[in-house]
C-alpha cells in the first residue's frame, strides 16, 4: 500500500526551527523527486521545496531560500525538510508528495502521491 507520512510539526514560536520527516512506502520511492507543499487557513496550496529522485537537486520558494533545507535518505526512503527562522506566516499544514520532477519554476510543482499532512504554527 502506498503511503507518505509526514511528521515533526508543532508549535513553535517565531525564530525557532523545526525539522518535518516524510516516510515512504508502497512504490519504488528512488524514482521520484519529492516535494512538500503547505496551505495555510483561507489560501491555495503552495509549493515549498523539492528534492530530486538521487537527492542532487533543490529547488525553494523565494520566502524559503536560506532559511528551510531539504534532503533525503534513500536507503531509509525518507525526506526531511529543516525549517530554521521560522515566522508566522510559515504557519500552514505542510505536506510531502511524489512529484515526477522538480520543476525549475516551485509553484509549477505537481503532487502524483500525498501524505496526510502535519501542522506547523508559529506563534509566540
Amino acid at each position: 500500500q502506498l503511503q507518505l507520512v509526514e511528521s515533526g510539526g508543532g508549535l513553535v514560536q517565531p525564530g525557532g526551527s523545526l525539522r518535518l520527516s516524510c516516510a515512504a512506502s508502497g512504490f519504488t520511492f528512488d524514482y521520484y523527486a519529492i516535494g512538500w507543499f503547505r496551505q495555510a487557513p483561507g489560501k491555495e496550496r503552495e509549493g515549498v521545496s523539492c528534492i530530486s529522485s538521487s537527492g542532487g537537486s533543490t529547488n525553494y520558494e523565494d520566502s524559503v531560500k536560506g532559511r528551510f533545507t531539504i534532503s533525503r535518505d534513500n536507503a531509509k526512503n525518507t525526506v526531511h525538510l529543516q525549517m530554521n527562522s521560522l515566522k508566522p506566516e510559515d504557519t500552514a499544514i505542510y505536506y510531502c508528495a511524489a512529484v515526477k520532477h522538480c520543476p525549475i519554476t516551485i509553484a509549477t510543482m505537481t503532487g502524483h502521491y500525498w501524505g496526510q499532512g502535519t501542522q506547523v504554527t508559529v506563534s509566540s
